[in-house]
């Protein structure tokens, strides 16, 4: 079963342009030979690594999109881990993050927010429940009311 993989390796930033040309080749020869598929290749350029590696302070940044089983990902890591160029790498599967954003999206899609449904007109609302009529007062309660002082509070 083949699943789609991100595999980005650094590699040392002493390596000539054509050979870094070749080194990105010669990995997606790797995984066309072995029965997978390169979606797309990204040479980030130099970059700063956050730490020291192998006295390297920066490196060349490279950046594969598989779709691969995963017998095959190993031994590309096999050859990544001997390859003298390459001071690191990591890989990781992408079809597991694709399926959670998919999940989320549908159940985005699914809840539509209030703001987004189109109002209504006024003559199509149902008729809303007249509220029930206030009982009138008298007009000497009012004066009564109204001539009270009313005590403020501090």
């Amino acid at each position: 079963m083949n699943r789609t993989y991100e595999i980005m390796f650094i590699v040392r930033p002493d390596v000539e342009e054509a050979e870094l040309d070749k080194l990105v080749e010669t990995f997606s020869g790797y995984v066309t030979t072995g029965g997978g598929v390169v979606k797309t290749t990204e040479k980030m350029g130099r970059r700063r690594l956050a730490y020291t590696v192998q006295k390297f302070n920066d490196g060349f940044y490279v950046l594969l999109v598989v779709e691969a089983p995963a017998s095959l990902i190993s031994e590309i890591e096999r050859r990544l881990r001997v390859s003298e160029p390459v001071i690191k790498f990591i890989t990781v599967r992408m079809d597991e993050e694709d399926k959670r954003v998919a999940k989320i999206k549908a159940h985005r899609d699914a809840h539509v927010k209030r703001s987004a449904l189109p109002t209504s007109s006024p003559e199509a609302a149902a008729p809303v429940a007249e509220a029930p009529a206030v009982e009138a007062v008298e007009p000497e309660a009012e004066a009564v009311a109204a001539s009270e002082p009313v005590a403020a509070e501090v």
